[in-house]
């Protein structure tokens, strides 16, 4: 069965110019590309969507680092697209990722690892809303 997550382009994927080299990946891997745009989240934006991990050591970073530039969410399609996704783009360290992952392959650190993906079909539909609310998707969530 196809279903859908949410994948965001972050910062530094925008600042180095990969936006075309990882979405070549994730077509290339099966995936349709349903909704795109570009973005750039205020501070509160970035803390509204990542409000889950409020608390944290890291959230402050984060939400600064998602904030400091441009970014790309994207709506993606697949069959098991959550669980392939997260193979697709690999550990959240750039260092543990297998190789041929988008994060093996692109990013620099754990902070800052070029791309975001839904970790549940329950939060890629929270996410997804975030980014593309009912009209944009004509309700096809």
């Amino acid at each position: 069965m196809s279903n859908r997550t949410l994948t965001i382009l972050k910062p530094d994927c925008v600042r180095k110019n990969l936006i075309g080299a990882v979405t070549k990946h994730v077509e290339e891997a099966g995936f349709k590309i349903l909704a795109m745009k570009l973005v750039k989240l205020t501070k509160a934006e970035a803390e509204g969507f990542y409000g889950v991990h409020r608390g944290r050591p890291f959230f402050e970073e984060l939400t600064t680092f998602m904030s400091s530039g441009p970014c790309v969410p994207m709506i993606l399609e697949k069959e098991n697209a959550v669980a392939a996704f997260r193979t697709l783009i690999g550990a959240t360290n750039p260092a543990n990722a297998d190789e041929g992952t988008i994060r093996r392959l692109y990013a620099d650190s754990v902070g800052e690892n070029i791309i975001h993906g839904s970790d549940s079909d329950e939060n890629a539909l929270i996410e997804g809303n975030y980014f593309f609310p009912g009209m944009e998707l004509a309700g096809n969530w």
